[in-house]
């Protein structure tokens, strides 16, 4: 991982920059040293770096010890140089999506296959690691993903939310067969939208707060959408409009936001013999009608990033089954000012879906 100047072996190349987490609130673009490259490792120049919703919080709202670079949702790049011969995977020049965690691969989640809960998991812009909004960083070489050649930089650097998404619909088993309810229009209630339309699921209702929201996600498939409140003394009222709307029962609801009033949402309004999928996080804890779920043996998972999506994110995109693009809404350059407006821009909300900083 990026430790914080010039590029190991540079040989007269261009300073490596990155923007660093110097104080709250506080960017700076300054230079940032790359490790010597590993066995397995690949040198990679950024070309896409998306901001989520948590490079915004630590920016706001958590302190450091020490410094360190920001960015950690997506990232697209270049293969810049191997430190052995190239792989099947990827090689020198190829186009490529960054899996941004790095696990241990010795502990019993991982051999079990469940790499994405490894205690020991290394990931982008989690303290203590860095991020990767420079002009390059090191990486393992097997979480260089290569880009098909229909997919734009763009598009790869959406690899990250839409794994989210991908890994909901795979914890739902969600088919052709399956009725869909997402709760919570925000960046990853759309795409966990679009990751459900592509594992078949027949008929999508999506409801928010927020009106604007929910134009993008009826123009992006939805099949209805409901404007809902923040008061969870309306849920009885909001849940028979979203059966009317479903058109039958709701067999798996998506809370992509997790606070109270959402998950209780999702709970009363999924049918006896259904699932609910907790995806978003927006409270520590919550209270919940758990016991009149339960009598209806509905059943409640939760997702905590992803494992093995890249692949199949790549596939969606390549055969055009979904299309990021629109979700794209904001784009900013590598200087101190459009950095920090970039910033300044996802943490304002609004319009902005997904924010991207080409370095």
């Amino acid at each position: 991982m990026g430790k914080g100047g010039k590029s190991e072996g540079s040989n007269g190349e261009e300073e490596n920059m990155a923007a660093w987490l110097v104080a709250v609130n506080t960017l700076k673009i300054q230079p940032f040293n790359l490790p010597p490259l590993g066995p397995y490792d690949a040198r990679v120049r950024m070309k896409a770096v998306g901001i989520c919703g948590s490079d915004v919080h630590y920016l706001k709202m958590c302190r450091f010890h020490s410094e360190r670079t920001d960015g950690h949702r997506t990232r697209v790049c270049r293969c810049d140089r191997r430190s052995r011969e190239p792989s099947e995977r990827s090689r020198t020049g190829d186009r490529v999506a960054l899996e941004p965690g790095i696990s241990c691969w010795k502990c019993t989640q991982c051999k079990e296959g469940r790499y994405n809960l490894c205690p020991e998991m290394k990931f982008f812009a989690t303290p203590p690691i860095h991020g990767s909004l420079a002009n390059q960083v090191v990486h393992p070489a097997d979480l260089c993903f290569k880009l098909p050649d229909n997919v734009s930089l763009e598009e790869g650097a959406m690899c990250e939310p839409l794994s989210v998404g991908v890994h909901a619909c795979r914890r739902a088993n969600i088919g052709p067969e399956t009725n869909v309810l997402v709760v919570g229009a925000g960046p990853i209630g759309l795409v966990t939208m679009l990751a459900a339309r592509a594992f078949g699921a027949p008929r999508i209702v999506i409801v928010d707060v927020d009106d604007t929201r929910l134009s993008v996600a009826k123009k992006l498939g939805a099949d209805e959408t409901i404007k809902v409140s923040t008061n969870i003394q309306d849920v009885g009222g909001e849940v028979e409009l979203i059966q009317k709307a479903m058109g039958g029962g709701v067999d798996v609801s998506f809370d992509c936001a997790g606070f109270n009033k959402t998950m209780t949402t999702a709970l009363t309004a999924t049918r006896a013999g259904g699932k609910v999928c907790l995806v978003g996080m927006g409270h520590h804890e919550m209270t919940v009608p758990l016991t009149p779920a339960a009598a209806r043996e509905v059943d409640v998972v939760g997702i905590f990033r992803y494992k093995n999506t890249w692949p199949l994110c790549l596939e969606f995109l390549r055969s055009g089954k979904i299309d990021v693009k629109p979700l794209i809404t904001h784009r900013f350059g590598f200087s101190q000012k459009e950095v920090e407006e970039a910033f300044e821009t996802s943490a304002g909300g609004g319009n902005a879906i997904k924010i991207q900083a080409p370095t």
